[in-house]
Formats: structure tokens, C-alpha cells, sequence
């Protein structure tokens, strides 16, 4: 089946189910209130989805992440590697440091959970998309699976035409364009992104 990012609504967030993320969703609003945070409550509900609306998020991750990796061995510390790459759940507001939380995650494949600002995400894409000269053809938002079919397709053309850096590697290219946009976009519907 293979992993995805997708975005979580107010409904699956809260979900004390198998399939849920409520207790994920509880054990961060503890681990907040420890650190004098408010919880996490103001969660939007699931969108209806509309194609192109940026209300929803969803891309499958299958192509090689080992150009990705390197990539950010060249431009970013080890622990910025971690908060861009490594965390399960990333929310909407600023955390000073990622929160790890010794819960599983959603999906039930890791053994523990960590909870990374999209705030501080963000600045970190945006520096491995300047070093590739991501183009801003990429599309803004990622509805359903809409990045890897732009790199499938549009994508791919763009790049035989020799469009600069991004284009020498498009797998590393979907992953960077992927966090970024996933960073975008918890902090512009205000809901969690999650692996899954």
C-alpha cells in the first residue's frame, strides 16, 4: 500500500478509534499543557473535496527518497533534517521543539509519535526549494495525489526541456515541493498533516 501524507480533519483528529488520532490528539494536549501551551482544540472539520481547492491534502510517497536525503545532508543540520523529514504529526502552530510523544502513530507502523511545527517546517522546504530552483509550476495545492501526477506528467515535460536544478533529480524534487506544500498547508487551513 505504501505510505501517505494526508491532511486530518476535526472528525478523524478527535476519532478515539482504531483508525483515529484521538489518542495522539490527547496525548499532545497533555504534553502542551505541560509546557504552559493551550491544547489543540480549534481543529477545521473534514472538507468536502473539491478538486483544486486546497482543502484537503493527500500524496502517496513512492518514489526513492535517497537524492532527498542527500540533499539535506548538503543544506541543513542533522536536527533540521529531523524536523523537516522525521516527524509523524505536523501542526498548524509553532512549537520551539518537536514534541515526541511515546504513543504509535496513526497508522500503527511506528512506535512512537513526534509533533512538529508547521511554522518551523516551512522556512526549512523553503530553503531546499531555493537550492533547486523549484519551479513554480509545482502545484500550490494537493488535493489528491495532484503533486505526483505533476511530476508523472507536466512535470517530467518540463524537466526533458532542461528547466534548471529541480529537473536533474525529479524524485528528490516531489519531496522537496511535497513537504513544503505540506507545511503550507497546515498553517493555511489550520489542521494537522500526517503520515499514514
Amino acid at each position: 500500500m505504501g505510505a501517505y501524507v494526508v491532511s486530518v480533519g476535526a472528525e478523524e483528529w478527535f476519532d478515539e478509534g482504531e483508525d483515529g488520532w484521538g489518542e495522539t490528539a490527547s496525548a499532545l494536549d497533555a504534553e502542551l499543557g505541560r509546557r504552559g501551551l493551550p491544547p489543540y482544540t480549534d481543529v477545521p472539520p473534514e472538507a468536502d473535496f473539491v478538486p483544486g481547492s486546497g482543502q484537503a491534502f493527500e500524496e502517496k510517497l513512492t518514489p526513492s527518497m535517497t537524492g532527498f536525503h542527500a540533499l539535506c545532508g548538503l543544506h541543513l543540520s542533522r536536527e533540521e533534517s529531523e524536523v523537516l523529514c522525521g516527524w509523524t504529526v505536523l501542526v498548524p502552530f509553532s512549537l520551539d521543539e518537536e514534541i515526541r510523544l511515546p504513543i504509535g502513530s496513526g497508522s500503527g507502523s511506528r512506535e512512537s509519535t513526534m509533533v512538529v511545527g508547521a511554522p518551523q517546517a516551512l522556512p526549512l522546504a523553503q530553503k531546499l526549494a531555493a537550492a533547486i530552483d523549484l519551479p513554480s509550476e509545482t502545484p500550490a495545492t494537493c488535493d489528491n495525489l495532484d503533486l505526483s501526477g505533476w511530476f508523472r506528467h507536466q512535470g517530467k515535460e518540463l524537466a526533458a526541456a532542461g528547466a534548471g536544478l529541480w529537473s536533474e533529480d525529479l524524485d528528490t524534487a516531489f519531496y522537496v515541493a511535497l513537504f513544503l506544500r505540506a507545511a503550507q498547508h497546515s498553517i493555511r487551513r489550520g489542521c494537522p498533516v500526517v503520515w499514514t
